[in-house]
């Protein structure tokens, strides 16, 4: 068994691309290219300006949000969030969230444990 794996995330399938979604965002899932058994992690570019069309939220994954670059706002539940480059969040599995890009567009990072199923979308969850 190979002790390690290497990818670059600007080469993975653009899942966001693939589901109609490219004026808005990029999200590129990294967990099965890197052969990782528990560990989930994605890249996600979200568009200038533009707000995700849908939230999640998981029954039992707490996930960490990383601002690579650019800045923007997170909706959690009721509360709004500014986000800045290397800004890390930490989001409790339960709380619905959604990200939106400031006047450059946001990069950000996704950790957390990977559990089959232990997802739920929201469409047209944030409104102004």
């Amino acid at each position: 068994m190979v002790k390690y794996t290497l990818k670059n995330l600007t080469n993975l399938p653009d899942v966001a691309s693939q589901s109609g979604l490219d004026d808005i965002q990029e999200a590129r899932f990294a967990k099965d290219a890197l052969e990782a058994k528990r560990t989930g992690l994605s890249y996600h570019r979200i568009k200038a300006g533009r707000r995700q069309p849908f939230a999640h939220r998981h029954n039992e994954a707490e996930e960490v949000y990383v601002v690579i670059a650019g800045s923007g706002r997170v909706k959690l539940d009721e509360d709004v969030v500014e986000l800045h480059p290397l800004d890390a969040l930490r989001v409790a599995p339960e709380v619905t969230r959604a990200f939106e890009a400031g006047a450059e567009g946001i990069e950000l990072l996704a950790f957390g444990p990977r559990h089959d199923g232990d997802g739920e979308m929201l469409r047209d969850w944030w409104s102004d």
